[in-house]
């Protein structure tokens, strides 16, 4: 089968931006491709180096929300960054290689940057961050990445550095192709970006209560103040939401909103229902998980053995190509 490689920053608990957005994909992927899915705790220092001690929770977190939506070890490899160091020794040869007009064009570190505002606090790692990404993918061999199409200019610097070693010592590396997905656009319940650093997200993790809280909480069309005013759906976040948790209803929903017969209020209070009825099953494995953590920890531990002697074997041939054993 062909390989698919994918990663999740260890950054917490995971929300539902993420849910249907990425998660829901690697259940499709799991069934069609010999798919890779791993822990990105390497990368979560990029931006969070000074705080180490939350990256074991962290870790154990994500492990959870991927587990309880339905992924498993059976179909797919589970497994966590740091556990296979041939990621971090093969990053270190792509980098000697690469040219550094190649990472500092890269838009998405620039944005990076200028969001967190690091300024002079930017990291050498955030600089190379593209090349430790490019090794999470060619170390495995993998024909495709799931990316959107905002992010294939992201992937290209990993064909770049798979055709230049290639050139330089032998061919080895298979160039990644694009597996195009449609990425749902998930708004925080504050219309921005959904972001755990923005406290603007909706958990898998959360309570049914919090959930109701956090979409009651939602903003809805500025112009919509009373209740039979007429609605604009198209600018509000809780139709967005509607059509993404409660698809069957969304055409009464918008003729009901565009009539001024249905409230804000009220809107809310069915979409809260319809989210809790999807994320329910996921919430109660989850929480029976949560008291397993031993056995959520093997599995990823068995994962990182089997990833592992993949890029071991990888590495080795990249070394003899190099004239380094």
């Amino acid at each position: 089968m062909e390989r698919v490689v994918s990663g999740i920053r260890a950054t917490g608990q995971l929300h539902i931006g993420h849910l249907v957005g990425v998660l829901q994909n690697y259940l499709k992927l799991q069934e069609e491709y010999q798919s890779f899915f791993f822990i990105a705790d390497l990368h979560a220092l990029t931006t969070n180096y000074e705080h180490t001690e939350i990256l074991k929770g962290n870790r154990v977190e994500v492990m959870l929300d991927m587990l309880s939506v339905g992924l498993d070890p059976q179909k797919c490899t589970l497994f966590v960054q740091s556990e296979v160091p041939e990621h971090t020794y093969l990053h270190l040869l792509l980098s000697m290689i690469v040219p550094l007009p190649w990472v500092e064009r890269n838009t998405t570190v620039k944005e990076m940057i200028r969001d967190l505002d690091l300024k002079e606090n930017a990291s050498y790692g955030l600089l190379g961050y593209p090349i430790l990404m490019t090794t999470d993918i060619i170390i495995y061999k993998a024909h495709y990445v799931p990316v959107g199409k905002d992010q294939l200019p992201h992937l290209e610097i990993a064909r770049e550095i798979v055709r230049r070693f290639n050139g330089l010592y032998g061919e080895l590396f298979v160039e990644p192709h694009a597996l195009l997905t449609e990425f749902p656009n998930v708004p925080g319940v504050d219309g921005r970006k959904m972001s755990k650093s923005l406290d603007n997200d909706i958990k898998i993790a959360d309570s049914e209560e919090l959930t109701k809280i956090r979409i009651m909480s939602a903003v809805t069309d500025p112009e919509k103040v009373r209740l039979h005013d007429k609605g604009h759906p198209s600018v509000c976040t809780v139709f967005k939401y509607h059509l993404i948790f409660n698809r069957s209803e969304v055409d009464a929903i918008k003729s009901d909103c565009e009539d001024g017969e249905i409230g804000c209020v009220a809107c809310k209070k069915q979409l809260a229902e319809k989210v809790n009825e999807r994320m329910r099953p996921i919430r109660e494995k989850r929480e029976r998980l949560s008291h397993e953590k031993d056995k959520v920890i093997d599995i990823f531990d068995e994962g990182s053995k089997k990833a592992r002697k993949i890029a071991g074997q990888t590495l080795e041939k990249a070394l003899n190509l190099m004239k380094l054993k």
